[in-house]
């Protein structure tokens, strides 16, 4: 048998039937539930200006090492977007939204791109769905997009999300910088037992031996001073409230020193949301404050936070939880035996669907058993009957798919009020 000459890259996926029915559920809850919260949607290109994520990401992070995916048109160096936060703060910069005043909820979904090793839940061409709310510092408002997220998994049916929460601080000199000498000084006289990367970071960038995923290095970074113990007054008294905050609105987490995430543009807060199917690298998403980022693209100070989420990591954890996070099965079937019958049942479907049923019919003429076990297989709640007797008499059948339901006689002409009393059943 001939094997096919094309295959997907390496790192990338194609979804169809159920997964991606679920995939699409997963987009379309984001889409009812973020508008609640006030979030708009928005969207930004799929690449920018390389410089962009350097300058926002960190020129020492492992993203813009090595993971990016970066080409030339002429003498353009441009970047498929590694994540979603710095095309947005661009976007809001360059098209005035920071003089609007005020606070800016926004929210995006869409494939990310990063050259990563695939593993399970790790792919290039990743999917996330995101927000941002630039414009306060209020620590209810951390409070409100961390509840947001645990709201959202579980409006979904993912059970068992866990909420891991730190402090970073932020860049007043007695607080972040202080933290960087403290943690240089604590590092420097055991520096060779880290790994190459870090100690090739240490110079750069010192945060990132907190960051890094070689098991020795998390070991070590366990016994590291901790950043939550070392704020500044404001940033102390900021995290206190976040944490009370996340309460009062029923969250539960786990202060969790060694988060840091892997971005320089966070600040203050940050959080990570986990599960435990997905193994050792658990995230399912995370976020955190990135108050000077917008000052770093050339913009004014502002203050924001937000979250990312990954929706092949929802995927897998709905699927070991057993919640298939998928719509609604089809509601109604059309089965039809004869030419004419079959042109007829098409003329239903379409009025069905007009009606706002999900509908569909068989196209490859198979015996009316056949169909019968197809509307079974794709979940039909009641499947339409129609051959060349029926048509005679102007009726259709209407049968009741669910066990000992039965069936009944309609008018070919009038048989949407049968399909509704049925479904309301």
């Amino acid at each position: 048998m001939p094997q096919p000459r094309f295959r997907a890259i390496e790192g990338t996926r194609d979804y169809f039937d159920r997964e991606g029915e679920r995939f699409d559920r997963v987009l379309a809850r984001a889409g009812e539930m973020f508008p609640r919260y006030g979030y708009a949607r928005f969207r930004t290109p799929i690449f920018e200006d390389s410089e962009l994520f350097a300058r926002s990401l960190g020129d020492a992070t492992d993203i813009v090492e090595k993971e990016m995916y970066t080409f030339q048109p002429g003498s353009d160096s441009l970047t498929l977007r590694p994540e979603g936060t710095a095309g947005i703060v661009r976007a809001y910069l360059q098209h005035g939204l920071d003089k609007r005043g005020g606070l800016v909820k926004l929210w995006y979904a869409g494939p990310m791109f990063r050259r990563e090793r695939p593993q399970k839940g790790r792919q290039r061409q990743f999917h996330q769905v995101g927000v941002e709310a630039i414009g306060s510092g209020d620590p209810l408002l951390d409070a409100e997009v961390i509840s947001l997220g645990l709201r959202f998994y579980e409006s979904l049916g993912v059970a068992g999300v866990g909420l891991r929460l730190n402090s970073i601080g932020c860049r007043k000199p007695e607080c972040r910088p202080r933290y960087r000498l403290i943690l240089r000084e604590a590092i420097q006289p055991r520096l060779g037992t880290f790994c190459r990367n870090c100690q090739a970071r240490f110079e750069r960038n010192v945060f990132r031996l907190l960051d890094c995923k070689v098991p020795q290095c998390r070991e070590l970074a366990r016994e590291l001073p901790k950043s939550h113990e070392n704020l500044c007054p404001e940033c102390a008294e900021h995290f206190a409230a976040v944490r009370q905050a996340v309460e009062a609105l029923g969250g539960s987490f786990s202060l969790d020193s060694d988060l840091v995430r892997g971005l320089d543009y966070y600040s203050r807060t940050v959080f990570e949301y986990t599960h435990e199917s997905l193994g050792a690298q658990n995230a399912l998403g995370g976020g955190g404050r990135y108050d000077g980022l917008a000052e770093e693209l050339g913009g004014p100070p502002v203050p924001a936070i937000g979250f990312a989420l990954g929706v092949e990591r929802i995927l897998i954890a709905l699927e070991a939880g057993g919640a298939c996070g998928c719509p609604p099965p089809l509601q109604a079937f059309g089965a039809s035996r004869g030419e004419a019958a079959r042109r007829a049942m098409a003329g239903l479907i379409a009025r069905l669907r007009e009606a706002g049923f999900s509908a569909d019919l068989d196209y490859d003429d198979r015996s009316l058993k056949s169909q019968l076990r197809l509307a079974n297989r794709r979940g039909a709640l009641c499947c339409l009957i129609l051959g060349e007797e029926e048509l005679g008499r102007g009726e259709v059948i209407v049968k009741d798919m669910r066990e000992g339901r039965g069936q009944a006689a309609a008018s070919l002409f009038d048989c949407l009020g049968k399909v509704r009393e049925i479904l309301s059943c």
